[in-house]
């Protein structure tokens, strides 16, 4: 999974944006669990950007629920 800009985090709607946050705490997870057994090896730079695209999509989402 790549970097998701803002700009295409302010494309999304309320639900593709909901599916986009569980599809990448899902890859998360998957990524936390492999570096737990120390098998991550060449992945192990893709944790920080997961999260901050989770951070930075859930603050979108949490404006969109402010603009309601």
């Amino acid at each position: 999974m790549t970097r998701i800009s803002m700009k295409t985090i302010n494309q999304f709607n309320e639900k593709d944006l909901k599916s986009k946050i569980q599809e990448s705490r899902s890859e998360l997870s998957k990524l936390k669990v492999d570096a737990a057994k120390g098998t991550l090896r060449k992945e192990s730079g893709k944790l920080k950007p997961i999260r901050h695209d989770i951070a930075r999509m859930l603050t979108r989402l949490t404006e969109m629920n402010k603009e309601k």
